[in-house]
């Protein structure tokens, strides 16, 4: 068995942002000697997600406007408080709970040295607490 590894920085730009990284992806299973076998994509953050859908613009902005509704910031969280291992307010409960709604993780089958997936889904990475800068990790394993 061949395993590959990559670890990829990343700056967002916005709060919340949904960063198209579907190249970067295929680019990197394509430079793997791999024929058969499957690739894994993982945030490496509690306040991101990452998340596979349509790649189009109103889609992004449904997913964005559907988290705020469903994790609105105004409510009483308990996490809203003072963290004395990190000297200051904690005030992202919201970004953990949408993290924890989208997942930091999907995974892909390989198949004759390429991604099988659809050729419509797009893999996101998926900015709640931002902008700031934000590490995504690739694992390809096969044979």
């Amino acid at each position: 068995m061949k395993i590959y590894s990559k670890e990829i920085t990343l700056l967002t730009h916005r709060e919340m942002e949904m960063i198209n990284i579907t190249d970067e992806v295929h680019q990197f299973v394509e430079e793997c000697d791999i024929n058969s076998g499957m690739v894994y994509i993982i945030s490496m953050h509690t306040t991101s997600g990452i998340t596979v859908n349509e790649g189009l613009l109103d889609i992004e902005q449904d997913l964005s406007d559907l988290l705020s509704t469903i994790i609105p910031e105004d409510r009483p969280y308990h996490h809203a408080r003072y963290l004395h291992e990190d000297g200051q307010m904690a005030i992202n409960s919201p970004c953990h709970l949408k993290s924890a709604l989208l997942g930091f993780e999907v995974f892909f089958p390989i198949e004759n040295g390429k991604i099988h997936c659809g050729g419509r889904q797009t893999i996101y990475f998926v900015e709640l607490d931002g902008p700031v800068e934000r590490k995504y990790f690739l694992k390809a394993m096969g044979v």
